[in-house]
């Protein structure tokens, strides 16, 4: 097949590599501020996110937040006395979105529906949100009145953040280094093999991240949706930013597969079986000596007797 059809078998693979090193610095950006710290880097980054909580249709007015409620709903007084002190100080906001390393909050107009991002949380490496924290209700009556539910969701979330974190971390740094070795992999099958090994340690930290993700903010949004949902607070989780992660799972696994096939398809060695050269007319070719026919031709001896060894044999004189 030769080098040219070796690079063609390994460019599928360094194309899915390449896809999910890009779906992860995706993931990566997402909710992540600029260095003033007031908006997402990234238009792409404003829309991506794990975990949303909607505090627009909550407000100060507390006969307001009665008629969004259904008449079996009971609403604790401490609760809904701290959430309206929030929300007329201006520290309650509109909507709160979660990234993998920070979380913007912004503002809603209420005739447009247009959302407006106003502020960003800066990035940290051991980042989780913590609401009770950031609507400045921590270590009052209102995080005892949202009971157990919300409080074990919320150490679960926080406990695994950090190992998801480092997940999405490591499988950034295989995957980078899975395309570089990748290049090595065009001239042996033991560069294949190397970038397979490599490859699949990154598809085990792509996918822990993943199924991490998936699973604590699914918690977090039901938690939320279930003790919240009476405040008339909404949460939801970030369909864009799991598609996209999911998406690398998927890239990662193709091309740890084409990897694979790699290592015993498409050697980059020639198929062409060497051509013998046939002798051309006229061309020098040594004869056997007539001195020494027996040694040379294989010739036995006197008149009458056969020859073996050679067809020539030179002509000889008898005696009448």
């Amino acid at each position: 097949m030769g080098k040219v059809g070796r690079f063609a078998c390994i460019l599928t693979p360094m194309l899915l590599t390449l896809a999910s090193l890009i779906c992860i610095v995706i993931v990566m950006i997402g909710q992540l501020p600029t260095k003033e710290g007031k908006t997402p880097s990234t238009a792409l980054g404003r829309d991506l996110y794990f975990f949303k909580a909607d505090t627009s249709g909550f407000t100060a007015d507390p006969k307001n937040v009665l008629d969004h409620l259904p008449a079996n709903v009971n609403i604790d007084n401490n609760l809904l006395q701290a959430l309206q002190g929030a929300a007329s100080s201006k520290d309650l906001k509109d909507f709160y979105q979660v990234g993998l390393f920070s979380y913007c909050e912004g503002d809603k107009d209420d005739k447009t529906g247009v959302e407006t991002i106003t502020y960003c949380s800066g990035g940290k490496t051991n980042f989780w949100f913590d609401p009770f924290s950031v609507w400045e209700l921590k270590d009052t009556s209102a995080q005892k009145v949202l009971g157990e539910d919300l409080q074990k969701g919320l150490n679960a979330y926080r406990k695994a953040s950090g190992w998801m974190i480092w997940s999405f971390g490591i499988a950034l740094v295989l995957s980078a280094a899975e395309f570089i070795i990748g290049f090595f992999a065009i001239f042996s099958r033991w560069g294949s093999l190397v970038t397979t090994i490599v490859s699949t340690a990154q598809s085990v930290f792509i996918i822990a991240a993943a199924a991490t993700a998936t699973s604590i903010y699914a918690i977090l949004a039901g938690v939320f949706e279930s003790v919240l949902k009476p405040y008339n607070i909404k949460a939801t989780l970030g369909k864009q930013m799991l598609s996209v992660v999911w998406l690398a799972v998927a890239f990662g696994l193709a091309s740890g597969l084409f990897w694979l096939l790699s290592t015993c398809c498409c050697s980059g060695k020639s198929n062409q079986k060497k051509v013998s050269v046939e002798k051309t007319p006229y061309t020098y070719e040594r004869v056997a000596s007539p001195a020494f026919p027996a040694q040379q031709t294989g010739y036995t001896g006197g008149a009458g007797h056969g020859q073996s060894g050679t067809a020539y044999e030179p002509f000889r004189q008898q005696r009448v």
